[in-house]
């Protein structure tokens, strides 16, 4: 008999998180930019200046923001797993009971729950309180210096996009063809971001256009304010 082998895409979560919420800011926030002063008139020198401007603002500031949040989370963590060690070795009866009550809570009867409890202490007790009680695992552990990276990463490759149709786009069409292409390169991250993560692709599509074609629109519109009134 083959062994059933299994590939579970929830181990993707946390990369995948960072990923698609680089890219999507990077996009959503350029785009947005470079459309806020388009609609007031400027050219395009003035249009460039301010997206690579917000280019490198937007990935220092995802990736310092990443960093800073993931690692509030791992401080957590570890003082979490530090007064466990402690727990372990001053009351192990007291979390050995713990751990049984858990299993039990989950559908396991008390004389198994108990035998289990006692097995996996015996095999690292710290790793099934966090595992069990803590819920802390390989795939759900904070990691900021990846997080920081790949949003970094993440947001420049989206901000890029819009930058580029900035650069390329004749001046006569930019307002519409810079939203009508970030709007696509929205739609594709949502799909590409759903495929990734074994969902169906149109709900995330859906969200991704509405918030960010939301978002330019908003700013064209400042934008066309402040510049008809300067």
């Amino acid at each position: 008999m083959r062994p059933h082998r299994e590939q579970h895409l929830v181990a993707r979560i946390g990369w995948l998180r960072a990923a698609v919420l680089g890219a999507n800011d990077g996009i959503v926030s350029t785009a947005s930019l470079i459309l806020g002063v388009a609609a007031s008139g400027a050219g395009r020198p003035a249009l460039l200046v301010a997206g690579v401007a917000g280019l490198v603002a937007g990935a220092m500031s995802m990736a310092a923001g990443e960093y800073v949040s993931v690692s509030s989370q791992s401080d957590t963590e570890r003082a979490d797993l530090a007064r466990e060690r402690q727990e372990l070795a001053t009351t192990p009866e007291a979390e050995l009971a713990e751990l049984t009550a858990i299993y039990v809570g989950r559908g396991v009867d008390p004389a198994t729950a108990r035998t289990v409890a006692e097995q996996m202490m015996a095999h690292d007790a710290l790793e099934a309180h966090a595992r069990d009680e803590l819920h802390i695992t390989e795939m759900t552990t904070a990691r900021p210096v990846v997080a920081a990276l790949t949003s970094a990463a993440t947001f420049t490759a989206g901000a890029a996009l819009p930058l580029l149709l900035a650069a390329l786009l004749p001046m006569r069409w930019m307002a519409a063809g810079e939203a009508a292409g970030s709007i696509l390169f929205l739609a594709l991250l949502g799909a590409l971001g759903a495929i990734t993560g074994g969902a169906k692709p149109l709900k995330p599509v859906i969200r991704v256009v509405f918030w960010g074609a939301l978002a330019m629109a908003l700013t064209a519109g400042i934008g066309r304010l402040v510049g008809t009134s300067v």
